[in-house]
């Protein structure tokens, strides 16, 4: 009978206009051509004719600064993503069973970074360093990174467990669970897609990112991001589209795998109930 009347509302549905469908066409070109032609221009080569190759793309791993940069930018992303989904996770699951009275304040006062603007967090974090006379290097770029990464992980952990039955926790306990069996066996499997989902998110934000690394950054310890920068205030060549490429490839896996994980997670959620 649900059925029958999903499928009836689904028939009834008017369809979107023509010129809407001209808009959505208009909007993808201008989103997406920006890209293509950059991935095109990275496996064009000239010598005598155009042809195509990936003579580009040879010259990235032959620059070794180029390289160093895409080792940093692991190393930051790597790091900073672990340190950041060990800390949100513990953090999500205290302030969810925590009787402190003030609770809730604090875990809104969690999500400040999502809330502050950028420049704001990279010039209160550069303050901060110099305040506490540190001396700018790729140490305090990965705490800089953890900082801004811990509000994107407990807002995803947050959110499976706010879908977690309790009464699942109270069968464990009326069985004789310990409060550690309980963490090990029942809560930390529950949000293990939503922990995964939490890492290669706030490692795809900091991989990608420009501002924060920029103000925070010392000599010698620039990312990729602040490498693809300075080679383009020289000028742009097809080197640099051949860069960029590779780092949007990165990022579309990324989404990719983020995606996969939000649908693993789902369908855990389902089975959970």
């Amino acid at each position: 009978m649900k059925k029958g009347l999903a499928s009836s509302k689904e028939r009834a549905r008017p369809q979107a206009p023509l010129w809407a469908f001209g808009v959505l066409i208009a909007v993808l070109i201008v989103l997406y051509l920006p890209i293509i032609v950059m991935m095109v221009n990275s496996v064009l080569v000239k010598t005598d004719t155009w042809h195509f190759g990936f003579d580009w793309y040879l010259q990235i791993w032959n620059d070794e600064e180029l390289v160093d940069a895409l080792v940093r930018s692991l190393e930051v992303g790597l790091i900073s993503s672990t340190v950041a989904t060990l800390i949100s996770g513990m953090a999500a699951i205290a302030l969810l069973r925590s009787r402190f009275r003030w609770a809730h304040i604090v875990n809104s006062l969690s999500y400040l970074s999502l809330i502050l603007p950028e420049l704001v967090f990279a010039l209160a974090l550069l303050s901060w360093f110099f305040v506490l006379k540190i001396q700018l290097s790729l140490m305090t770029v990965i705490f800089a990174h953890v900082t801004f990464s811990l509000s994107f992980v407990l807002m995803t952990v947050n959110g499976r467990l706010a879908t977690l039955d309790v009464s699942i926790e109270d069968a464990a306990r009326d069985l004789g669970a310990s409060e550690m069996t309980i963490l090990r066996r029942v809560i930390v499997p529950a949000v293990l897609a939503a922990l995964a989902s939490g890492f290669l998110l706030s490692f795809l934000l900091s991989f990608d990112d420009f501002l924060i690394t920029f103000y925070t950054s010392g000599v010698g310890s620039d990312t990729l991001p602040i490498r693809l920068y300075t080679a383009m205030k020289v000028g742009l060549n097809a080197k640099l589209s051949a860069l960029a490429t590779l780092m949007f490839l990165l990022t579309f896996t990324l989404i990719m795998g983020l995606t996969k994980m939000r649908g693993l997670r789902q369908i855990l959620t389902e089975e959970g109930h």
